[in-house]
């Protein structure tokens, strides 16, 4: 598969405390729908360079970096999980989407935290803009430990991508070292749209790169994606049916993954509308750059897109 030809343009959306950084990517014709594509918690937007490539020409693509990350790094706190939704929120106004507006309406998908993200503002301010929701991975209640400690459960969960937080770089190719040896990410380094997300992650000069995440904005929103119950029952309450698209291996390529047949039948999904996919030989990362992948993904929001 190869990379998306089409290279999207910086934007920035007033938010509160600054602008909100997005990468953009048009579409062919005018009242195309919108896709708006919510990254990961350590993440930024180019992760989702390849589905934007498959969604770009028929969809105004729109990827934000989160508060706290890559280009949006500089927006203050408070963080969480309604912060990012009210971002989303302010996003969707930015572009004109508009629920009842036909071709103007938006198609939400969000990638682990940024599943729920999505989920938050779909079932909240977002509400009435949202006309379709795309899950990747997330969204639903991880499974976690009773009585664990928040970082020691962050530090199990992220690994390497939350070490890699405390750490400075000489130079891009230590930081492709350092990613070559991930289980989940490494197969992917060379290849450009992954290398480009790796690299957006960055801030500073060689010798001294280090990652544009804020800390306190990830164990703010880690928190929130593992104990704030009313971001896990986000999805009890939606205005549109949901797709959940799920990898079959974890964040550190581990099998199981974050969900899997039993614990998805536990969560008991039809009653909130929420149809659950597996993508099968895909990781918690791959599930956006392998192609079986984005064509899952592409397909999800072109049908939540054609939905009446």
């Amino acid at each position: 598969m190869t990379d998306p030809a089409r290279e999207p343009e910086l934007i920035s959306v007033p938010v509160q405390g600054g602008g909100l950084a997005a990468l953009h990517w048009t579409a062919d014709a005018p009242g195309a729908p919108i896709a708006v594509l919510v990254h990961g918690i350590t993440g930024n937007a180019m992760a989702w360079a390849r589905v934007a490539g498959a969604l770009a020409g028929g969809f105004e693509v729109v990827a934000p970096d989160l508060r706290g990350r890559a280009a949006s790094a500089g927006l203050p706190g408070p963080y969480g999980m309604e912060a990012h939704a009210a971002d989303v929120a302010a996003l969707l106004d930015h572009l004109g989407a508009d629920r009842d507006a036909g071709a103007d309406a938006a198609v939400l998908v969000g990638h682990s935290m940024g599943a729920f993200v999505a989920a938050l503002a779909a079932a909240g301010v977002a509400r009435d803009r949202v006309h379709g929701l795309v899950l990747v991975d997330g969204g639903l209640a991880f499974p976690t430990p009773p009585g664990a400690d928040l970082d020691a459960v962050l530090s199990a969960v992220l690994g390497p991508s939350l070490d890699r937080l405390s750490m400075t770089f000489p130079d891009l190719a230590a930081v492709r070292a350092f990613w070559a040896q991930h289980p989940a990410v490494g197969p992917w380094v060379d290849v450009p749209s992954v290398a480009a997300y790796l690299a957006r992650d960055l801030l500073g000069e060689p010798p001294a790169l280090r990652s544009a995440c804020v800390p306190e904005a990830v164990r703010v929103d880690g928190g929130d994606v593992l104990l704030n119950e009313r971001v896990l029952e986000a999805t009890t309450d939606l205005p549109v049916p949901a797709t959940l698209l799920w990898a079959t291996r974890g964040l550190l390529d581990q099998t199981p993954g974050l969900y899997d047949e039993v614990r998805l039948a536990q969560l008991g999904l039809e009653p909130s509308g929420i149809t659950a996919r597996e993508v099968p030989d895909t990781n918690h990362y791959s599930i956006l750059w392998a192609s079986q992948g984005v064509e899952a993904v592409a397909a999800a929001v072109r049908d939540a897109a054609a939905r009446s």
